[in-house]
């Protein structure tokens, strides 16, 4: 049998979700995105989070982040309420790379360093050691138009995560790629996680992906947008791609998709 994924639920909650509900108001329509979402993700660990479209789980993504209000509830980041952005301890990826053409690769790593206005001299190392964790270290003088798909997405990783941020939020980073390069790409972001040891919640609607990742997967309904099951996935780490056609993977795959489609 293989072993438990981690033992990173024992550990203190990086992320706490208590409660939260969104409602979106224009006019006389009013859209209740997310119902009473509830959840811990502990420090270290890799959360997915799959559903089908329109269950709200970018939405819950952004209040994670502080970039949209929780209509009640509250999210708390070791134990500080998330009521604002907060890029010095969350990092975000979102779908689209959304790098700036007339900046190099490196460039737009710094970005983010130049806006908090950290020194220039620290601008530099911090952004080429980010590169290099990616394995972008001989694109940093690259433009965004000589880059592949997945080299621009390993830009947006390292640019997310050059602020030194404790929690890494992913909103499906990998969608827009081909299986081959998306399969790649997620066993590259497991290097990454193992490495910096960063907390990470994971947006995604493939369930192999959600499952080949995490430590716990987080299953939404929609209309109203909620959590209907939270998976620990009982997988030995490091993970293989091996293991996407074992007995295990499949029933989880089965499940989850039975959440989802019923």
């Amino acid at each position: 049998m293989p072993a438990l994924a981690s033992s990173r639920d024992a550990t203190p909650a990086a992320i706490s979700v208590n409660g939260v509900h969104k409602k979106f108001d224009s006019g006389a329509t009013s859209v209740q995105a997310l119902t009473d979402v509830s959840f811990t993700v502990a420090t270290g660990q890799f959360v997915t989070v799959v559903g089908p479209s329109d269950c709200g789980k970018s939405t819950l993504l952004q209040v994670l982040a502080g970039l949209t209000p929780a209509s009640a509830g509250t999210v708390l980041l070791d134990g500080e309420p998330v009521t604002a952005p907060r890029p010095d301890k969350i990092g975000i990826v979102f779908q689209e790379a959304w790098l700036l053409p007339w900046k190099t690769a490196l460039e737009n790593v710094e970005f983010p360093l130049s806006l908090r206005g950290v020194r220039k001299a620290e601008q530099r190392p911090r952004a080429e050691a980010q590169l290099a964790l990616v394995g972008l270290a001989d694109a940093a003088g690259r433009y965004p138009h000589e880059l592949s798909g997945g080299m621009k997405q390993r830009v947006a990783i390292a640019r997310g995560l050059v602020q030194q941020p404790s929690v890494l939020l992913m909103d499906e980073p990998f969608a827009s790629l081909d299986e081959q390069s998306r399969t790649r790409m997620g066993a590259d972001l497991l290097g990454i996680w193992e490495r910096t040891g960063r907390t990470i919640v994971f947006i995604t609607h493939g369930l192999t992906e959600a499952i080949y990742l995490a430590d716990v997967i987080l299953v939404m309904a929609s209309k109203p947008g909620r959590i209907v099951d939270r998976i620990p996935v009982p997988l030995a780490r490091p993970r293989t791609v091996d293991m996407i056609g074992s007995e295990v993977f499949g029933k989880l795959r089965n499940r989850i998709w039975h959440l989802i489609a019923d």
